[in-house]
């Protein structure tokens, strides 16, 4: 059986993170909950069962997260009847060489082990096990090496996760088998982002030796879209660079003083990121003080065509924005569509010059140049001409206003 929490520190979590199931799992919605109660039951009335909820869920419901998607471990049964048990539950293998199934938004699996065996990230042998410390080792960081036993309504944790999650500490399980599977450099990054958690010095040294190169392109890019969308990407910066991922990919990392320039800038601005564009701020500001180009960045890690619709050619940020600047980032859309949308000087502007959801129009139409006899290249050049003068004139009528 397992032990729970193991020192005063651990102890304190449990105490005021949970004193109940019902407590502990409110954080859950509805639809998983009921799915959760009627698995449980299934499996340890039917089958004589014994459950652990595992990973990420108990980390989430600990730190009071709402969450949806569940991973259970099921000891005190054999494989012949966890696969008959699961036939009998409706639950559809998903990754049956690893023992497991998918039943709505739970994932059912056996405890296992997993060995190094060949090159890349999904080169391993996976074996079952009936012994759960070995079975927690097996994960990435402490604090997503919990466990929750649902019958005794208790944490266990052999790994020292508990005392982690409350320091706000990422810590590698067991350093030999971490240093094994490329991807938990980029997880350490996007955890970090996410729960504003720093990473331990340790464990920065195992990620900074890591090599990356035999990671897919979609995986990489779906580590990096999980910081894009995370709360505090500051954090997510500042993993970027100590565990030298941007050196890794794209050849070069901030220096000193544009390292610290960008944070501010994600610190000072998130609270403006507006959530329908929320993924593009980190490159519009991390490009902004980056000697690479926007390109070599988004090949790196894979970006969808989306990316590079929106982050390339992103003009500087002039020390004085005027009318016509802000004109010029509404050219063919609105300024709520703009990667630079975050600053609250170009977003107020947008809005008093009536370019927010709308894009920059003039009074003469392209039809009304066709007739004038502007026809293809000279049509397009004329039509530019006339914004641009446009534009100053918006500058000139802001400088009578303010005198």
């Amino acid at each position: 059986m397992g032990v729970c929490v193991g020192c005063e520190a651990m102890k304190r979590v449990c105490k005021t993170l949970y004193k109940s199931l019902d407590e502990f799992l409110a954080p859950l919605d509805e639809k998983s909950r009921r799915e959760l109660f009627y698995v449980d039951r299934f499996l340890t009335k039917r089958y004589g069962a014994r459950l652990l909820l595992v990973g990420g869920v108990v980390r989430d419901l600990l730190l009071g997260k709402r969450v949806s998607d569940i991973d259970i471990e099921c000891y005190c049964i054999t494989q012949e009847e966890f696969e008959s048990a699961m036939r009998e539950l409706g639950a559809q293998g998903v990754g049956r060489s690893f023992f497991v199934y998918k039943y709505g938004n739970i994932d059912i699996a056996l405890p296992r082990i997993e060995r190094k065996n060949g090159y890349g990230h999904r080169a391993f042998e996976v074996s079952r096990t009936d012994d759960e410390i070995e079975a927690a080792r097996r994960r990435d960081f402490t604090i997503n090496a919990l466990g929750y036993e649902l019958k005794e309504e208790r944490v266990i944790d052999y790994w020292g996760g508990l005392e982690d999650l409350e320091r706000g500490i990422l810590r590698a399980v067991y350093p030999q088998s971490f240093v094994e599977d490329s991807l938990r450099v980029l997880r350490a990054m996007q955890f970090s982002s996410r729960l504003a958690f720093k990473i331990e010095r340790e464990t920065c040294l195992l990620c900074r030796e890591i090599d990356i190169d035999d990671l897919p392109c979609s995986r990489i890019f779906g580590e990096f879209r999980k910081m894009f969308l995370s709360d505090y990407p500051h954090y997510g910066l500042y993993a970027l660079e100590s565990l030298d991922i941007s050196v890794k990919l794209w050849g070069e990392g901030l220096g000193h003083r544009a390292f610290f320039a960008a944070a501010g800038d994600m610190l000072r601005y998130k609270k403006y990121f507006r959530q329908d564009m929320r993924e593009f701020y980190f490159l519009a500001i991390y490009s902004r003080y980056s000697g690479r180009d926007i390109d070599d960045i988004l090949e790196a890690i894979d970006a969808p065509r989306i990316y590079r619709r929106v982050l390339r050619n992103i003009p500087e940020i002039p020390e004085e924005i005027k009318d016509s600047f802000v004109a010029s980032l509404a050219l063919k859309e609105g300024v709520c569509k703009s990667p630079l949308n975050y600053i609250p000087q170009i977003a107020d502007r947008a809005r008093s010059l009536g370019v927010w959801s709308e894009a920059f129009r003039i009074e003469t139409t392209a039809h009304e140049l066709m007739e004038r006899g502007f026809r293809g290249k000279a049509l397009a050049e004329e039509l530019s001409r006339l914004k641009r003068e446009a534009m100053m004139r918006l500058d000139e009528e802001g400088d009578i206003r303010e005198t």
